[in-house]
C-alpha cells in the first residue's frame, strides 16, 4: 500500500521538544492528543512463557517490528510512539490510520512466521479512550541533538492495552506470506554486559493519578537517584556496545527481508561480516564513520521514558536497586504508587536504522532476561496480592 500524502504539518509536529528528563512529569510539557488521532497498540501473547523458552529477543524484534513498519509505511515520517519490550503503543493522524492498521495487520503475520509469536495488533481512536474517562496527551522528550521520543500521559494508553489483551480492538492479520516493509529493523549487536553490578528494568505508575503531587516527587526523587554516575548508567556505551560475526541475531534478521530464506541469510550474512570488519577497524568506510555512528547509537538510546508511568532500564549497583525498593515499598504503603522491578545480567537492544548515514536512528533498550515484560508481570502480582 502506498503511503499517504505528508500531511502540512502534523499535531505531533507542533508539539514543543524539552531538554531535561527529571521534567518529564511536568504536565504543562504535555499536549492532549486530538479525538480523531488513531492509537495503534501490539502485544505479544504469551511473552512470559517466550522469555522462559530464552526467546527475548524475539519478543523484543516483535515490538521492534511494529515501528519499523508503521514508519515504512508512512514514508519515514516520525510520529508518536513508545516501545514497551513486548509490545508498542503508537499514535497517527487519521489520514495515516488505514496505512497503519495496514502495518500492524502484516506485521502480525510476520512475527507468527518469522518469529513462531503471537502478536495481538489493534486499534483504536483517541475519542473512544476519553468517553470511556482516559485521556492520552504526548510530550517530546530530545534523547540527543539527533533525535527525540514521545512520552504519554493521562492513562489512555494503558486502559486501551488492557483492553486489547481482553480481545478489544483487534485487528484481524493479513493473509499468509503479506509481510510488511521492515527495512532498517536490526538486531546485531550482541547482549550488554552491566558496568556496575546490575541490569534493572523498573515501571513506577501512580495509585492516584498523574495529577498527585506525592507522585510527582516519586518520579523526581527515583530519576534524580538513578543520576550519579557512580551508582547507575544507561545500560548501552561505546565501551559495553559489543558485535561478533556472525552476529546471534543473523537468522532473525534475514528474515526481515522478501523472499527466499536461505538467500537472505547469505545476504545478510555478507552485509554483516562487513559492517562487523568496519567496526572492528574502526576506520571511516567512504562517508560512513563508524566512531560517529557508535556515539549517535549511545546518545539515542532509549532507556527512559514516560509511558502512563516511569519506565527505566539502567545499569547500576546492587545499592541502588536497595534504596530504590525502600523508596517505592514506602510509596506503595502510603498509597501514591505501585511499581514493578527486575534484575538480570544483561541488556538487549534492538534498532530501526532507516539509514546509518542520518543521525536520527533509534535504538530500543531493554532487559536479557525478561526485562519490562517480567517488571510489569512483578507490578501485576503485587495488584492481585493487594488486592
Amino acid at each position: 500500500m502506498p503511503a499517504p500524502p505528508p500531511p502540512e504539518k502534523s499535531f505531533y509536529d507542533t508539539i514543543p521538544v524539552f531538554q531535561r528528563f527529571p521534567g518529564v512529569i511536568d504536565a504543562s510539557l504535555y499536549r492532549p492528543v486530538p479525538d480523531d488521532w488513531i492509537i495503534g497498540l501490539s502485544d505479544v501473547t504469551g511473552s512470559t512463557r517466550a522469555i522462559e523458552a530464552g526467546k527475548y529477543k524475539a519478543v523484543n524484534m516483535a515490538g521492534a517490528a511494529v515501528i519499523a513498519a508503521v514508519s515504512n509505511a508512512l514514508g519515514n515520517r516520525i510520529f508518536p510512539f513508545v516501545f514497551g519490550g513486548d509490545g508498542t503503543s503508537f499514535a497517527v493522524a487519521p489520514a495515516d490510520g488505514s496505512a497503519a492498521r495496514d502495518a500492524l495487520a502484516k506485521t502480525r503475520v510476520w512475527v507468527r512466521e518469522a518469529l513462531d509469536l503471537d502478536l495481538r495488533v489493534g486499534a483504536t481512536d483517541v475519542a473512544s479512550i476519553r468517553a470511556a474517562g482516559h485521556d492520552v496527551r504526548i510530550a517530546r522528550f530530545a534523547a540527543s541533538q539527533h533525535l527525540n521520543y514521545a512520552m504519554f500521559s493521562g492513562g489512555g494508553l494503558a486502559y486501551a492495552e488492557d483492553r486489547l489483551k481482553q480481545g478489544d480492538y483487534t485487528i484481524a492479520p493479513a493473509g499468509p506470506g503479506e509481510a510488511p516493509d521492515l527495512t532498517g529493523l536490526s538486531c546485531r549487536w550482541e547482549p550488554i554486559s552491566p558496568a556496575h553490578d546490575t541490569i534493572l528494568s523498573l515501571i513506577v505508575i501512580p495509585s492516584r493519578g498523574e495529577a498527585d503531587p506525592a507522585f510527582h516527587r516519586l518520579v523526581e526523587e527515583i530519576v534524580a537517584m538513578s543520576a550519579d554516575p557512580a551508582e547507575a548508567a544507561r545500560p548501552v556505551s561505546t565501551a559495553t556496545l559489543r558485535t561478533k560475526w556472525p552476529p546471534s541475531g543473523l537468522t532473525m534478521e534475514a528474515r526481515t527481508l522478501r523472499g527466499s530464506r536461505a538467500l537472505n541469510k547469505f545476504k545478510m550474512g555478507v552485509h554483516t561480516l562487513l559492517a562487523f570488519l568496519i567496526f572492528k577497524s574502526g576506520r571511516k568506510a567512504g562517508a560512513f564513520d563508524p566512531a560517529l555512528y557508535l556515539r549517535q547509537t549511545v546518545d539515542n538510546s532509549d532507556f527512559r521514558k514516560y509511558g502512563d508511568g516511569l519506565r527505566m532500564t539502567l545499569d547500576c549497583t546492587d545499592a541502588l536497586v536497595a534504596r530504590v525498593r525502600a523508596r517505592l515499598e514506602a510509596a506503595l504503603a502510603q498509597g501514591t504508587a505501585n511499581y514493578g522491578l527486575h534484575q538480570q545480567k544483561s541488556a538487549l537492544m534492538t534498532c530501526v536504522v532507516p539509514s546509518v548515514f542520518n543521525a536520527d536512528h533509534f535504538h530500543f533498550i531493554d532487559g536479557a532476561e525478561g526485562g519490562y515484560a517480567t517488571a510489569a508481570r512483578d507490578l501485576k502480582g503485587r495488584v492481585v496480592a493487594g488486592g
